[in-house]
Parts: C-alpha cells; sequence; structure tokens
C-alpha cells in the first residue's frame, strides 16, 4: 500500500510537470527506441541467414572444397587432381557413411537468351539428380533429367522461377503463369530445351506477405471490386533469389558441350566445381567426414589438396556475428539510456530545490528520511519506466517505418524479449539515476526545510 502512495505521488507529480517530464523522458524514449530497433534488425539478419542455410541444403550437408597443398607438400602441388568423377565414384563405393554424393560441373560466363530477352543466371551447373535431396530442390513443373539424358548428352535444361521471369515474363506482368517446359532457350549461343521448372522459393516473411495479399484480394474480388494480380513481383532473400535463378543440365552435357575443348587454351577441363556430401548419421558427421577423407588421400594419392567446409561451421560463424552486432548495439543503446539517466537525475535535483518546505512539511510530521528516500526513488523509478513505455510505442512506429523506407531482404522482427530487457534496463536507469537526489533530500533538517524561501 505504501508502494502504491509512492508510485501515485510520483506520477501526480509527473502530471504536474507535463512538459518538463516529458521532455526528461526524452532520452529514456530514444535510448529504449534505439535498444528495440537495433534488436529488431539483428533478429531480422539472424532469421534471414538461418533460413538461408537451411534453403542451401541443411545442416547435414558437407561441401568438399579445393585448396592450396600444405606446406609440407609444396613440392607436389603441380600433380594435386582437384576433385573429379574419380573422388565421386570412390565416395559412393567406399564410404558408407556418407549417404548421398552430389557432383556439379559449372559452366562460366553464361548467358541464357531467348529472342530480345537476356539473363545471367546465379549458376548453371551439370549435376546428376541427387542434386534435387542435396539442395532441397522441389520440382513444380516438368521432369528431372533422365539417365539417358545423361549418357547422350542431351542438350535439356530444368531451371528456376527467376529465370523464367527474365526471359518468358513475370506473372504479374503477363497476367497468369507461364510454364516455359518445351520451349528452347539459347546457352552462350547453343539451343537448349526445357524440360523442368523448381517451384518459386520465398522466404517464411514473405510467404506470410502473399498470403495476406491473396486473401485480401480473394475479399476484393468476392466483393465485386476491381480484379489485382498481386504478389508475385517481390524476390526474397540472397539464397532464395540464387535458388530461383538456378539453371541445371545433366552433367555429362556440361562437360561434352563446354569444358572438353578446354577454356580458351584447348585443353581438356575434367575438374569438378563442387562435390557435396549428405551424411547418413548427423551424430556420426565427425566419423563420416574422416572416413571421406581417407577415401580422398587414396584417390589424390596422398595429396591433400581438399578441404571440408560443413553447415555447422557456417552456424558458428553466423552466432559470432550476431553475438558481436548484438555487442555493438546494446553498447550504442546503453550510452543512450545512459544519457537519459543523466537528465533525470538532474531533473529531479532540480525539483528537490523546488520542494524544500514540502519535504520539511513531511518531515514535521513524521516522515522519516528513509522514507523521504524511498519516495524520491520511487518518483525517479516511475519516470524512467513510463519514458521506457512510451519507447517501446515509439520503437513500433520506427522498424516500421524503417520497414517502408528500407525495404530489406530481412524483415526486422520485435521481439517481446527486448521490450522486457529495454524496460527493465531503463527502470534500472531510473533507480540508479535517482540515487543521489534522494539522499540529498533525506538529509534535510526539518527545521531549516521549513525556514527555506
Amino acid at each position: 500500500m505504501i508502494l502504491f502512495n509512492a508510485i501515485l505521488v510520483g506520477v501526480k507529480e509527473i502530471w504536474a510537470h507535463k512538459a518538463r517530464s516529458l521532455l526528461t523522458m526524452l532520452g529514456i524514449i530514444l535510448g529504449v527506441t534505439s535498444l528495440v530497433g537495433m534488436a529488431a534488425i539483428i533478429k531480422g539478419m539472424e532469421n534471414g541467414m538461418k533460413e538461408a542455410m537451411i534453403a542451401m541444403g541443411g545442416v547435414d550437408k558437407v561441401l568438399i572444397r579445393d585448396q592450396a597443398v600444405p606446406p609440407w607438400q609444396d613440392h607436389l602441388a603441380e600433380q594435386a587432381p582437384g576433385r573429379t568423377l574419380v573422388d565421386v565414384l570412390a565416395l559412393k563405393s567406399s564410404a558408407p557413411l556418407v549417404r548421398l554424393v552430389s557432383p556439379e560441373m559449372e559452366v562460366d560466363d553464361v548467358t541464357l537468351t531467348r529472342g530480345e530477352r537476356r539473363v545471367n543466371p546465379s549458376e548453371c551447373v551439370g549435376v546428376w539428380p541427387a542434386v534435387l535431396e542435396m539442395n532441397l530442390h522441389t520440382l513444380e513443373h516438368g521432369r528431372f533429367f533422365n539417365d539417358l539424358d545423361e549418357e547422350l548428352a542431351r542438350p535439356v535444361v530444368v531451371i528456376g522461377t527467376g529465370i523464367r521471369d527474365e526471359l518468358f515474363g513475370k506473372p504479374s506482368e503477363v497476367g497468369h503463369e507461364i510454364v516455359p517446359v518445351g520451349e528452347t532457350i539459347q546457352i552462350n549461343g547453343q539451343p537448349f530445351v526445357i524440360v523442368g521448372m523448381f517451384q518459386e522459393y520465398v522466404g517464411e516473411q514473405e510467404a506470410k506477405e502473399r498470403a495476406l495479399a491473396q486473401s485480401v484480394t480473394t475479399a476484393r474480388n468476392e466483393a465485386g471490386g476491381p480484379k489485382r494480380q498481386r504478389g508475385w513481383g517481390r524476390r526474397g532473400g540472397w539464397a532464395f533469389w540464387r535458388k530461383n535463378h538456378t539453371v541445371y543440365m545433366p552433367l555429362n552435357t556440361a562437360w561434352i558441350r563446354f569444358r572438353s575443348a578446354g577454356r580458351g587454351d584447348g585443353i581438356p577441363d575434367p575438374r569438378l566445381s563442387d562435390i557435396d556430401i549428405k551424411v547418413a548419421d548427423f551424430g556420426r558427421m565427425e566419423d563420416a567426414i574422416q572416413q571421406a577423407r581417407n577415401v580422398l588421400f587414396l584417390t589424390h594419392q596422398g595429396i591433400e589438396d581438399f578441404t571440408f567446409e560443413t553447415q555447422e561451421n557456417q552456424i558458428e560463424s553466423i552466432n559470432k556475428q550476431i553475438r558481436n552486432a548484438r555487442l555493438s548495439g546494446g553498447f550504442i543503446a546503453g550510452i543512450s539510456l545512459l544519457v537519459g539517466g543523466i537528465g533525470i537525475m538532474n531533473i529531479m535535483l532540480a525539483s528537490i530545490n523546488e520542494r524544500v518546505r514540502e519535504i520539511g512539511i513531511c518531515k514535521a510530521v513524521g516522515a522519516t528520511g528513509p522514507n523521504i528516500f524511498l519516495q524520491i526513488l520511487i518518483e525517479s523509478a516511475v519516470l524512467a519506466v513510463l519514458g521506457g513505455l512510451m519507447g517501446l510505442v515509439v520503437s513500433q512506429l520506427f522498424v516500421r517505418l524503417i520497414i517502408v523506407l528500407t525495404p530489406a531482404q530481412n524483415t526486422p522482427v520485435i521481439t517481446p524479449e527486448a521490450g522486457l530487457v529495454a524496460v527493465a534496463f531503463s527502470a534500472l536507469v531510473g533507480v540508479v539515476a535517482g540515487i543521489l537526489p534522494a539522499i540529498k533530500a533525506a538529509r534535510f533538517s526539518p527545521i531549516e526545510a521549513l525556514r527555506y524561501e
């Protein structure tokens, strides 16, 4: 009850000096806004990075990369074979802890054309069907390559919807979805037939926005309003853009049509650009990698010109970046709140100087020093908490403004945890800022306070 009365007195005091209190709380409001806004931006980045990692294959995917030979093998550098199909076949036959092996042969400097339209894909690679499961692709129209396509090196491709949009037109432009299966396009001047198209990949946030837009459109159509096509114009994050602009062809086709003639020097290049594997048991990831390493040591005759990169390593890197961003953002927001605390301390000291006689009267009728101390401390805390709550409201507007003015791939997300931490921290700042004025007020002598003019 005493605490409630103290809070009520604090609120009345703030209400009695509304303009001054609002200016005092401005520092806290800005501090909480910057803290919550920074946390929302970082959360959006975190969601985007993790979503992209899953879209690119999941945590059980391991990439086998080229690397320079170690110093003790410098004399063998010219004999390093690089990654070839020999490695792939050896892994498939001699590494039982590896469940899936997917080779890729990239075609460089690719331009796709159809009439006057042209586009540069994110990647144009020769692959085996294992790439579907490896990179979590879903075929929406047509088919994928079969053994005959691979054996005969047929000029067929499977494309993403981004390629379709660039060469055949976006659904939002033509008014209906185009399925280009059976159409012919040119890849660096060579004709290829499209035999399949993947589904369109979008992030979770964009999928929600599209569902909302679709429901609004449906409601408008049911109400007899004008018909509009919405929801196809915007693309998701980098990972989804990359998947939507992918072009796959049979591995043998990529080799015969683009690599067997060499890269300008007439020397055929049998090396693969990527070998990706998926382990049979995620709990035995290290054992599987060691088994694959042993196999590659045999096929590379002991030359260590390869390395393994796991998604787990990327997760650790992402977490480290997020921790650093949170630390930096929290430090900056903490400075803002500290400035707000100094403002509260200043205004509380001024308020006490104005209320000397009032404090003297309270002490004369029985209030003790601790009572006065607690009252001033609570007033300071109430001032800070109100500023913090107002900061939460402003931060909502601030984040919405960021989304409107600078639409990014990773939409900022305000979390309840960030709001609670911001308000709690602002309350702590208010308490600390009120200690000095409270001590000063508690030490007033009632006689001298009553004589104060």
